[in-house]
């Protein structure tokens, strides 16, 4: 199966170019699943029903979200009506939609999609990732009832997403992270087959602070004070995400990639 997973889409700048080249990258490389984080499509925070499905629409098989899953509001209600739009499953308890979800491609295929959050560095308590995924890959035999597994580790510590990788090795086809906006350069096929990168990097402006325009961040961190509204930046934007090639029998990764196209950084396809 070959997956591509691109990082959170960041204001107008990423949605534009996920619907210019999503399309054109399905075909040309021949991918059966798509996944794209939207974690903060509209304005920067968040992702709004009309944002969803102009991913959706643009190419995307399942979207997942992370710690700004519901600031905006309709998604509360949108969620519970689209099937592939999932939150993190340590979100709170009464949050609506689901963590994880079993999908199929076009060849009939079996693929589960989920993400948690980490817990460290992170502004809100969330529950313990690691025994929160643990029944979801228990019951979804890797190689068994799913072909492929891909994992969406939305957090701040690089320490926590390798955790998740290594925790998750043998049992996921690919462990990815979120929520950082900068793309690290680590992809690697860990020892028992599981794919890993620390954090995939974002869709969105990179003549940016990590996707918003540069001044108010700036003056903040010269200032200590608070003043005007972050606003996302609005220049070309690079894809940037990791893609992977798994064997259908045993699940594992046999191949990976990082993947930057367009914008500001240099190009690196599969």
């Amino acid at each position: 199966m070959r997956i591509l997973f691109l990082g959170d889409v960041m204001g107008r700048a990423g949605r534009t170019a996920v619907a210019t080249r999503l399309r054109g990258l399905r075909a040309e490389w021949a991918l059966d699943f798509v996944v794209v984080n939207g974690e903060n499509a509209s304005s920067g925070a968040g992702l709004t029903a009309a944002h969803a499905k102009g991913l959706l629409d643009a190419g995307a098989d399942c979207l997942t979200l992370g710690d700004h899953a519901f600031d905006q509001k309709d998604m509360i209600g949108f969620i519970e009506q689209e099937p592939r739009i999932l939150r993190p499953l340590n979100y709170a308890k009464a949050a609506p939609g689901k963590g994880a979800r079993l999908f199929t491609d076009a060849r009939g295929r079996k693929i589960l999609v989920t993400q948690v959050l980490g817990q460290v560095f992170m502004k809100r308590p969330f529950d313990d990732p690691f025994s929160a995924i643990q029944p979801v890959l228990h019951s979804h035999p890797l190689g068994g009832m799913a072909q492929a597994i891909l994992v969406d580790m939305h957090c701040e510590a690089t320490s926590e997403k390798m955790a998740m990788g290594h925790w998750c090795d043998g049992r996921a086809s690919l462990v990815v992270g979120t929520h950082t906006h900068v793309p690290t350069a680590d992809a690697m096929i860990l020892p028992g087959g599981c794919g890993y990168q620390t954090d995939a990097g974002m869709c969105g402006d990179y003549n940016s602070v990590i996707g918003m325009q540069k001044e108010e961040p700036m003056r903040r961190f010269i200032t200590q004070m608070p003043g005007g509204r972050f606003e996302p930046a609005g220049g070309e934007a690079t894809l940037s995400g990791v893609y992977v090639e798994t064997d259908d029998r045993t699940g594992k990764a046999t191949r990976i990639r990082m993947i930057r196209i367009g914008g500001r950084l240099d190009e690196a396809r599969p």
